[in-house]
């Protein structure tokens, strides 16, 4: 490996004045919002089909290109992320009808077979392989459902990364597909009937011919599809006429008994439920008050369990029997407790239930009355996941990582609480030579934001260590520790990694999360500033060799902060990210996100928005840390005129004395979901090249 200093003598970073950037032409938009005169000079960028936006991709994607092709530590880096990424790995089992079926990907390749066997450490066979559906490895397999006894497959693929799914149907003996072919599903699952006749979706109608990329997605439909019919003839379950932005999910309970169907609007974590028994014809509002979230662990006979945070914000377990259904009879299982309890299952007649304990996992097993058996051993610090399984089951399976750590799958029995190591990947990492620390960072109004630090054991602070700094903050979702090859290699590089745990995720529960929402949404970015600022504070690293990254609602996070305090970062990585924080909800599934981030359609939401929109908040002229833009032209989640608008912009505004401002555009992928694996390798070693140049 080249040293670090051969590296900096060598490829000097490069100043924006010396990188001939495409021109760019800016248009004449002015909106008035709320009194407010907002310039758009960018607006024709929205249209991805225009052949004046297809060849301003290419001209930036050439001189990106050309940019990174200059850097010596590219091939070197790509080529270790490929060795270090060539290892057999395999999914946590599933057993149906006496088959297991589980995931396996040989190393390299580009999108993971699924496999089945007749015993759970028999020889198997490849049951259905997606690098076959396509010959640069961009279908990719979304998900599937084998049938209770296990003869039928129903499976979904994700042509280029899209969010839109096409269902088909295979005979697990022969492998061969049968007739079924359903088309225009996004946000869905398949819950098969108990008699394997069909299975219950959710869809949307057709598209219009020709309609863009941008269209909105409204009046999901919740189906059965009865095997061997055409789509056409499927019936609709459940739809609402009434609210277009009503999304669905649901499906059979184990025990055949009822259907059951979750209604939520948006990324709203509160829901409405409703259940019928699986012959009847109306569904029952059970749960209408959107007055909390319930999701629904499973049924022992009558009885419903919920995960909860109807008054608990650090969720509960309580059961519901239908036949008494009012409040006044509903019994608290597990009561709310000073951690988040994140996830719950009902496997071989128990709840296992996951909580979440300053970001970390934490197991426990308890018995259907709420009372607790024993908690799981893990191995150490990290994130364990799966317990799922029926109630006759007598073992289980979940996994467990750790950032250094690309953990294992394990066998649990739910008799005696043993676990036994089932499969483990051999990595050619050494974990061993790094530490892993939790700190507490102070934000801006005093409260303390949990970061995880990631480095090469013994390392001076000196503020000398190149540190990617990672955050989300955003739909509740939390940030725990998992292994990453790309990170493998920016650590084996001598990087510093650093995730902060920032409000409006859901690492602490329902209050975590609102409190990084809406006209409080500026938390999250002082959060994470805060986590930077202590970083250097602490000598871990100084603004010239602190890089930010997150990618959608965290890319929105890097656009906001770099914008906020240019001075503090040195370089950029906003990737599939949010940037304009006024017209997101004008563009396929954005409006979902008002929940969080509220909507310039309303005066005080308007201008919070205003105050970090990313794209409206550059002024010409300052000196913005070196950035790479990444985005994808398939990306129907957060469309990329997002990064294509601010990428224009930021590089009209960059100081003329300032770094580079690149923006990478990845063809026939999407938002992140399905991408092939050699599509992957490529981006990360693109952004560490980039990473090493710049810092």
């Amino acid at each position: 490996m080249k040293s670090l200093v051969f590296l900096s003598l060598m490829s000097a970073p490069l100043c924006s004045a010396s990188i001939d950037y495409p021109k760019t032409r800016k248009g004449e938009v002015v909106e008035e919002l709320h009194g407010v005169k907002v310039s758009d000079p960018y607006r024709w960028l929205e249209d991805d089909n225009a052949e004046e936006t297809k060849a301003w991709v290419a001209a930036q994607n050439k001189v990106t290109e050309a940019y990174l092709a200059k850097i010596p530590a590219r091939g070197e880096i790509r080529d270790r992320l490929a060795d270090l990424w060539n290892f057999e790995r395999t999914g946590a089992p599933r057993e149906y009808g006496g088959r297991w079926f589980f995931s396996h990907n040989t190393g390299l390749q580009n999108q993971s077979v699924l496999k089945v066997s007749d015993s759970l450490d028999g020889e198997s066979r490849v049951l259905l392989d997606p690098n076959t559906l396509s010959d640069d490895g961009t279908v990719a397999l979304a998900g599937h459902t084998p049938s209770e006894d296990g003869k039928l497959l129903a499976y979904s693929i994700s042509r280029g990364g899209s969010d839109w799914n096409e269902i088909l149907v295979r005979d697990v003996a022969t492998g061969e597909d049968l007739i079924d072919h359903l088309k225009w599903v996004k946000f869905s699952g398949m819950s098969w009937a108990k008699d394997g006749g069909g299975f219950y979706y959710c869809r949307y109608d057709e598209p219009a011919p020709g309609a863009a990329l941008t269209q909105t997605n409204e009046f999901q439909k919740f189906c059965f599809h009865k095997l061997g019919t055409p789509q056409s003839e499927d019936v609709i379950i459940y739809q609402d006429k009434e609210h277009p932005r009503r999304g669905f999910g649901g499906g059979v309970t184990e025990d055949g008994r009822f259907l059951v169907l979750s209604i939520r609007e948006g990324t709203d974590p509160r829901n409405r439920f409703y259940y019928r028994p699986i012959d009847g014809a109306e569904m029952i509002q059970l749960l209408d008050d959107f007055d909390a979230s319930y999701d629904f662990i499973g049924n022992e006979g009558d009885v419903f369990y919920f995960l909860t945070d109807l008054d608990a914000p650090r969720q509960r377990v309580i059961a519901i029997d239908v036949r008494k259904p009012e409040r006044g009879a509903w019994r608290e299982i597990v009561p709310q407790s000073a951690d988040l309890l994140q996830d719950a299952s009902m496997v071989g007649g128990r709840l296992v239930l996951e909580t979440l304990r300053d970001a970390k996992s934490a197991i426990a097993v308890h018995d259907l009355d709420g009372n607790k058996i024993r908690d799981v051993e893990l191995p150490g610090i990290g994130s364990a996941g799966g317990f799922r399984g029926r109630r006759d089951d007598k073992t289980t399976f979940y996994t467990f990582t750790s950032f250094t750590d690309p953990g294992a799958i394990y066998q649990y029995d739910l008799a005696s609480g043993k676990s036994t190591l089932w499969k483990r990947p051999q990595v050619g990492f050494d974990g061993s030579a790094y530490e892993t620390k939790q700190v507490f960072v102070t934000s801006k109004d005093g409260t303390k934001v949990p970061v995880f630090l990631t480095h090469k054991k013994g390392i001076a602070l000196d503020g000398s260590h190149r540190t990617l700094l990672y955050g989300y903050g955003g739909f509740n979702i939390s940030q725990t520790p998992g292994f990453s090859i790309g990170r493998a290699v920016w650590l084996e590089r001598g990087g510093i990694l650093a995730v902060a745990n920032l409000r409006g995720g859901g690492e602490y529960g329902r209050e975590w999360h609102l409190a990084g929402t809406k006209l409080r949404k500026q938390n999250t970015f002082d959060d994470f500033i805060s986590a930077g600022e202590w970083l250097v504070k602490q000598g871990y690293t100084s603004p010239e060799k602190l890089a930010i990254q997150g990618g959608s609602n965290g890319g929105l996070l890097v656009g906001a902060c770099m914008t906020q305090r240019p001075d503090l970062f040195g370089a950029a990585l906003p990737s599939v990210g949010v940037l304009d924080m006024l017209r997101f909800h004008k563009f396929t599934i954005g409006w979902a996100w008002e929940k969080d981030y509220g909507s310039a359609e309303n005066a005080d939401e308007f201008e919070a928005l205003l105050r970090y929109s990313p794209y409206h908040v550059l002024k010409p002229g300052t000196r913005y840390p070196a950035t790479m833009v990444c985005t994808a032209d398939h990306d129907d989640r957060v469309v990329p005129a997002h990064s294509f608008k601010f990428a224009a912009r930021l590089q009209e505004c960059q100081a003329e004395d300032g770094p580079p401002v690149l923006i990478r555009i990845e063809t026939s992928a999407g938002h992140g979901a399905g991408t092939a694996l050699s599509k992957m390798i490529d981006k990360t070693a693109d952004e560490w090249a980039f990473l090493e140049q710049v810092l």
